[in-house]
């Protein structure tokens, strides 16, 4: 079951309205249970092809219903006015670009939002597992930024993240920053993955995203790191890559 309503994000723009869409699992109309969360970033591209920008998305609540995974999912539209409003609400931090220009990095206001707006709203509204050991973080490219952003960031409120293709590009600096001082929990677990086909696309990734794997296990994060064979930058391979991400941020749930 998918539902799915109109918000805003006032920090972000208070006049644009974006969908949020609620992923509840096949049992829950006729149970009592509680369930974990996933929150994700590009809620547009992760259930149905009819809304993603290019026809094709990654058709998650099919993916779960087949499964009959026992978990609620969240996922929010990235800004529909644009990919440049969607650049700067999916990054931390300010950034020059070559291709794509000067962007303001209004992340920490997007995650703030979800974190003290969107997710007790759920709490208060679903049958969640609302601790921090049941509460978990997914997105592709700049949404898998904010993922591994958001894990560290606010790691008292998330337990595990997964990052498809995430740009790690965006101001590498402080990103390493924010890995060497952050506190991290020991049981805090990262899924982190990179197409091969795509690894030369952003000047030096095949050198940051092993250089920033080994910075996040030097600081102990239980980290599963993937290149994947022939993986490019697009929807069909994020969406192939869901049985690893989930079975990775799910492992110590109970099964049902």
């Amino acid at each position: 079951m998918i539902k799915t309503w109109l918000t805003t994000i006032p920090a972000l723009d208070a006049a644009v309205q974006r969908r949020v869409y609620l992923y509840l699992p096949v049992d829950y109309p006729s149970c009592t249970q509680r369930y974990p969360v996933l929150y994700l970033f590009d809620g547009q591209c992760v259930f149905f092809d009819a809304d993603a920008p290019y026809g094709k998305s990654w058709r998650l609540g099919d993916y779960l219903d087949s499964h009959r995974t026992p978990l609620i999912v969240v996922a929010v539209e990235s800004s529909p006015t644009g990919e440049n409003a969607r650049l700067d609400e999916y990054s931390p931090y300010s950034f020059s670009h070559k291709i794509f220009g000067e962007h303001t990095g209004k992340g920490e206001q997007t995650l703030d939002w979800y974190v003290n707006v969107l997710k007790p709203f759920i709490d208060s509204n679903y049958r969640t597992l609302p601790e921090r050991e049941h509460t978990y973080i997914m997105g592709c490219s700049m949404g898998g930024l904010m993922a591994v952003y958001a894990l560290l960031a606010y790691n008292s409120v998330f337990h595990a993240a997964a990052a498809f293709s995430p740009s790690l590009w965006v101001s590498p600096g402080e990103l390493r920053t924010l890995i060497r001082t952050a506190k991290i929990e020991s049981d805090t677990i990262l899924y982190m993955d990179y197409g091969f086909s795509e690894m030369k696309q952003h000047h030096g990734m095949d050198h940051l995203f092993p250089d920033f794997a080994k910075a996040l296990q030097m600081r102990n994060v239980q980290l599963t790191q993937r290149i994947i064979p022939n993986g490019k930058h697009d929807p069909e391979s994020w969406r192939r890559q869901l049985p690893f991400a989930l079975f990775t941020l799910l492992y110590n749930e109970p099964l049902s």
